[in-house]
């Protein structure tokens, strides 16, 4: 990039950097303002002010994508805090661009940064159909439902094209094995009509996240997703379908949507959602600055009251990794957020009952037995 320093060290870039981005149009419709350095690098290449206002020309970072040969699809976790053990993410990065994206750290394993560079260089592994149908086929495998959208989202922009997610449905129909979808885009109704199928034989849950219903707000801190209104919209088609919904209000931030609980929950259960949850906004490593910058130019009249609110959530810090801990937070603050999330979900009839999906249905590949029997009769 034009109007680059030379190398400095991470601390120092990370601290100038913002300021920069948010003079020129890089970042312009993006959710992080500046590019961070990701916790493995020992330097930096910041975009640097030459006093002659030439950022002002810079142009707006643009999405580019790489194509990935992965060599496994199906990640696993002993995680006690959530209900799967295995997910599938087709996609690295995300274009939706959440400024509180958890995931963001994960940009650095790629020696990229969880700023900018998780929303606009992204990676597609486009043999993961493929992949899974292999997995699939491993003697020792044994279904339990898989989980999709929990690093980025199945349903970003770029599925519009590639349609990875498609593909990895369809080899989900195919064998009958259990998936559960979270996602924050409208773009889920396309497929209803393999959903749907998934739904008749209790292979499918989908899960929409909507984090606030004030189209501003979300404009500015998910500025590549879709509308509250059209996630509810999107909710109501899947139940229409006969598919299940989940309401997940997440994350929810003190002094910033944590008033919206009830309303929230509300519009979920019109829409049709039969289930919900929540989670404390989450801010490991990187995401941490990245959130803070985004506070200061977004509101930075809330910024220290919403701060202080997350600190008393974690024992007095920025964020707790604790198991037990890291999903709903502690102390009084996080004990009240819980109870009227619970009172709201019980007046609106919502987690009565869990729906668990049919593990039983599930038709092992042959292709590798096949092969095997070829031998064996040779």
């Amino acid at each position: 990039m034009n109007n680059t320093q030379p190398i400095v060290t991470p601390s120092v870039a990370n601290m100038a950097e913002h300021s920069v981005y948010h003079r020129s149009k890089a970042a312009a419709g993006r959710g992080a303002r500046s590019n961070m350095t990701g916790r493995f690098e020992h330097h930096s290449r910041i975009l640097y002010d030459d006093g002659w206002e030439s950022l002002k020309d810079t142009d707006r970072l643009k999405t580019e994508v790489t194509e990935e040969i992965a060599k496994k699809i199906i990640t696993t976790n002993q995680s006690p805090d959530i209900s799967f053990d295995r997910s599938i993410n087709a996609y690295r990065g995300c274009e939706h661009g959440c400024s509180y994206c958890y995931a963001r750290p994960t940009h650095a394993y790629m020696g990229l940064s969880p700023g900018l560079d998780f929303e606009t260089r992204l990676f597609a592994k486009i043999n993961a159909a493929e992949l899974l149908e292999r997995e699939f086929s491993q003697s020792g495998y044994k279904p339990r439902t898989i989980a999709m959208g929990t690093n980025t989202d199945p349903y970003q922009p770029i599925e519009r094209e590639r349609r990875l997610t498609r593909a990895i449905l369809e080899v989900m129909l195919k064998y009958r094995h259990p998936v559960a979808i979270i996602t924050k885009s409208a773009l889920i109704t396309r497929d209803i009509d393999i959903l749907k199928q998934l739904a008749e034989l209790g292979l499918v849950k989908c899960a929409i996240s909507i984090t606030t219903l004030d189209k501003t707000l979300a404009r500015s801190m998910e500025p590549r997703a879709c509308t509250p209104q059209k996630r509810l919209d999107a909710m109501e088609q899947l139940n229409q379908a006969g598919i299940p919904c989940v309401v997940m209000t997440a994350p929810i931030i003190p002094g910033l949507n944590d008033n919206e609980i009830e309303t929230l929950l509300g519009a979920a259960a019109n829409a049709g959602a039969k289930e919900a949850g929540y989670v404390m906004l989450r801010l490991p490593l990187e995401v941490r600055d990245l959130f803070k910058d985004w506070l200061e130019t977004h509101v930075p009249d809330r910024a220290s009251k919403v701060m202080s609110l997350i600190n008393s959530a974690h024992e007095g810090k920025d964020y707790d990794a604790t198991w037990g801990k890291r999903m709903r937070g502690t102390g009084p603050y996080a004990w009240s957020i819980g109870r009227r999330f619970e009172m709201a979900a019980k007046r609106l009839e919502l987690n009565r009952s869990s729906l668990k999906l049919r593990n039983d249905l599930f038709m092992r590949p042959q292709k590798d037995l096949d092969q095997l029997n070829l031998f064996d009769a040779a």
